[in-house]
């Protein structure tokens, strides 16, 4: 059988002849160019860093190892990780023993828990996330190894032993800060012999008679793990990863990342939008009311809610996962029937906004589809999770996957420092100058 370790120990020395190979025959060339405007604008658009787990392609979507999303939308947390990994779903035996390996470490310290209940009852969960995260560091089998000398190439292995821990601790301090915070009792245990999704749901402690909560926990597991490289808190996780600082400070910084406005509380903000609109118009509105508003929305300068992406330009993947879940499950939930609506109507009032701009000589709307944040909300919120600041917590332990792939893969693969050179305002402008 091969477990992950071992398939780790047989690709990672291949992988690094290839990067080898690739860097001596092409290490010259150019794979991109930036402008003042990218330069100024997040660096958006700019080629400048790798990732192997995953690519959104604007035309697709998410792509995980060669793998569109939908095609995989069946595997359980488990098997994702695994497979960004390795570029390999587990067979049953290899994913048996990922399972063990997650039961054998769930146990979190009292000391986790002792912190929590220390915090000010207002704290927001996120910060209690990140924060038992950071204080575990101590934790870190990479820098104990570190300390007591370690060669380069092995970098990984205390890596990989790092992930398992984070990642079998994570889903039962989450879900014991959401019965701290929100009074819902103690914290509940890791179920050995439960797959990932299922003990995340069943840690919570929401009434779940049927599984399909559990379902849709892995589905949600599996939907935010990985979103290539460049987003923000992938993008921290590895900068921070990158002066070999261990997974715990890594993950913790890219997950302070997560909790922006911007990057992982756009579900809560989306879903609050669709309450809100509920109660302007008493129920779901009708395509007429719906279509007035969306106009008055956009003319008054304001942007509809989980509708555009910086990189998709159809509609996201995720979303279409999600919609299809909530179809089967709660086709006649009233929140998810506004969501219906609004992607019913929207993409087309949207389309004819931006011929409207066009006319106007402005630019057009790049993306009239909707993204994942667009519906996950409404699911959540129909299983009793309605508390909108927790819902970027499930976000993190879900992503917590993808940056920790990442960060092994790098270690293997010896990836340097992060060091972007910066320039001055001055600077440009006197080199505009010269053009």
């Amino acid at each position: 059988m091969k477990t992950l370790q071992k398939l780790l120990a047989e690709i990672i020395p291949q992988k690094r002849e290839e990067l080898k190979k690739l860097l001596a025959d092409y290490g010259d060339r150019k794979i991109s160019e930036v402008t003042v405007q990218q330069a100024f604008g997040g660096m958006r658009g700019v080629k400048a860093m790798i990732c192997d787990t995953s690519v959104v392609e604007p035309d697709k979507g998410l792509i995980v190892r060669g793998r569109p999303l939908l095609e995989i939308k069946h595997l359980w947390p488990e098997e994702i990780f695994f497979l960004l990994l390795t570029g390999e779903v587990p067979g049953p035996e290899a994913k048996l023993a990922l399972q063990h390996e997650f039961d054998r470490a769930s146990q979190v310290p009292d000391y986790v828990w002792r912190l929590l209940r220390a915090m000010p009852k207002d704290s927001h969960p996120m910060c209690m996330l990140d924060t038992a995260i950071l204080v575990m560091e101590r934790e870190s089998i990479f820098r104990n190894w570190y300390d007591r000398g370690l060669q380069k190439e092995d970098y990984w292995i205390p890596m990989v032993g790092d992930a398992l821990n984070i990642l079998a601790k994570l889903p039962v301090i989450a879900a014991g800060i959401y019965r701290i915070r929100y009074d819902k009792g103690s914290p509940m245990s890791w179920t050995h012999g439960l797959d990932y999704g299922a003990n995340f749901a069943n840690m919570l402690g929401l009434p779940d008679p049927t599984g399909s909560f559990a379902q849709l926990m892995r589905l949600y597991l599996n939907f935010h793990a990985d979103h290539e490289g460049g987003n923000v808190s992938a993008n921290v996780c590895h900068t921070v990863g990158s002066s070999l600082s261990d997974a715990y400070y890594s993950v913790s910084a890219g997950l302070n990342g997560l909790a922006g406005p911007l990057h992982g509380l756009a579900n809560q903000e989306c879903l609050k939008w669709i309450l809100e609109l509920r109660e302007r118009f008493h129920g779901t509105p009708t395509t007429e009311q719906l279509r007035e508003f969306a106009f008055d929305t956009l003319r008054s300068g304001q942007v509809i809610p989980g509708y555009g992406h910086a990189v998709l330009r159809v509609a996201d993947p995720r979303f279409t996962g999600f919609f299809e879940f909530g179809q089967e499950h709660m086709p006649n939930d009233p929140v998810f029937q506004t969501v219906a609506k609004v992607f019913e109507v929207v993409p087309k009032v949207l389309e004819e906004y931006s011929t409207e701009r066009v006319k106007a000589g402005k630019s057009p709307i790049a993306n009239c589809w909707p993204n994942v944040d667009a519906g996950s909300g409404a699911l959540l919120y129909h299983y009793g999770l309605t508390e909108f600041p927790y819902y970027t917590v499930l976000f993190s332990v879900s992503r917590a996957m993808g940056m920790l792939a990442q960060l092994i893969l790098n270690r293997a693969m010896g990836t340097p420092i992060t060091r972007p050179k910066s320039v001055s305002t001055e600077w440009v402008r006197a080199q505009m100058k010269k053009m």
